[in-house]
């Protein structure tokens, strides 16, 4: 197949991303994507970017598609706030829920080191908090709650005993309690409600700007939004998938009010959570993501988004949810799609912006874009794992890798686990 040239920049180090801090200009959100929850090269080029952006840019804080209360206890450590002796490795086992690879790999682990260095430098007035996005730790939100709370009195505590109680009975598995009151009337919402006005109503108590009361707030709406997403998974449709993106997004508005009316924030996420999905398949069923609400409350001119891909390589994945991870090949892209397209300009890493491609008539056809997530089968490849997509409408800038290798999770039952050979040059 004859493909039409396109106009690329090169992209082999960290000083060819000059004109992509240029394209993003003065943004306020820059959201970074991934082709699949499992590529070393998407980790790394991720944190050379995020890098220059805080410190040219002054970004205030990274969100990432990850739970709360495990981000959070990262948010700790990079600002000073855990026990002395922590190391990031421990920090980073506290992600240890399925897909356990995501977060806890030494890919993160340098990202994060660096950020701890960076929030200790002396007379630092920028200090970078690392956030979560995700809805899916309703029991360890609670959880968190309840040790919040714990000395406290009043309504607060009451309301949050109120939800636990009503939660107990499902052994602590959200999908159980998902089952078991999706169709019927008598379900937990009213109690996860309640707690998180209670919570909301502690603002009036608690020291201006307390991070403390912002934590507890967010796990209180994490469980409001969980117990709805798990409802919505189970009845099936397209529901789930908008419960939780807008959830994601109403964690990035409170992050970026929280954080006053100079923050700018970094987001990391899928490229079909960060890539507008106006301009994809996903806008005929219905479906709404991050990226796309973003555009749509603060303007196109300051949300920039940016979508990552490969031809070929190796990736860390599942044969089915909750499987052990495995690396897996990834085999070449199919015939027609956006990566052999750009596969056939050369095998060479690329840097493409949307400005350059938008007035190519071809570019404004809907292309088979590789998607790879955290349960993979490379021998489907032929069947799914492509997203129709009009690439300079998704997209502001795309970072193409013509060949990657699998991240380096983290064994979480191997304490001893030494880092990974010229650990931590990911750049």
């Amino acid at each position: 197949m004859t493909y039409l040239k396109l106009p690329y920049h090169r992209l082999e180090n960290k000083a060819d991303l000059d004109i992509l801090l240029e394209d993003i200009g003065d943004a306020r959100i820059v959201m970074l994507g991934e082709a699949s929850h499992g590529t070393s090269e998407y980790y790394g080029w991720r944190t050379a970017i995020s890098k220059r952006l805080i410190e040219e840019k002054g970004f205030t804080f990274i969100a990432v598609e990850g739970d709360w209360p495990d981000c959070y206890q990262v948010n700790k450590f990079i600002r000073g706030s855990c026990k002395a002796g922590t190391k990031v490795s421990d920090v980073l086992k506290n992600f240890n829920r399925w897909p356990t690879w995501m977060w806890g790999n030494w890919e993160i682990a340098a990202l994060v080191e660096w950020l701890k260095e960076h929030n200790d430098r002396p007379n630092t007035t920028n200090q970078i908090g690392f956030y979560g996005l995700d809805v899916y730790s309703l029991w360890d939100s609670l959880n968190r709650i309840m040790k919040y709370l714990e000395q406290k009195d009043g309504k607060a505590m009451k309301a949050a005993k109120e939800a636990f109680k009503c939660f107990e009975p499902y052994s602590s598995d959200p999908q159980e309690y998902a089952r078991a009151v999706a169709y019927v009337s008598e379900d937990c919402e009213d109690e996860v409600i309640s707690m998180l006005q209670e919570l909301g109503k502690r603002e009036q108590t608690e020291p201006l700007n307390s991070e403390a009361v912002f934590d507890a707030e967010q796990n209180a709406l994490v469980a409001v939004n969980a117990e709805r997403y798990y409802k919505a998974m189970i009845r099936g449709g397209g529901s789930s998938w908008n419960v939780r993106d807008e959830h994601m997004m109403e964690t990035l508005n409170r992050l970026l009010e929280f954080h006053g009316p100079d923050a700018k924030a970094i987001i990391w996420e899928h490229n079909t959570h960060v890539g507008d999905a106006r301009f994809t398949d996903m806008a005929r069923a219905g479906m709404v993501n991050i990226g796309q609400l973003a555009r749509e409350k603060y303007g196109r001119e300051n949300v920039y988004l940016t979508g990552f891909g490969s031809y070929e390589g190796s990736v860390i994945a599942g044969e089915a949810w909750g499987a052990p991870m495995k690396k897996m090949e990834v085999p070449p892209a199919r015939a027609g799609s956006w990566e052999e397209w750009l596969h056939s300009l050369g095998a060479t890493d690329k840097l493409l912006l949307s400005r350059e491609l938008r007035d190519i008539d071809e570019m404004r056809q809907l292309i088979a874009h590789r998607a790879i997530g955290v349960v993979y089968d490379p021998n489907r490849e032929a069947y799914g794992n492509y997203v129709p997509t009009i690439i300079p409408e998704r997209y502001d800038a795309f970072l193409y890798l013509d060949e990657t290798e699998a991240l380096r999770p983290f064994i979480v039952k191997t304490k001893e686990k030494e880092p990974p050979e010229m650990y931590p040059a990911n750049e």
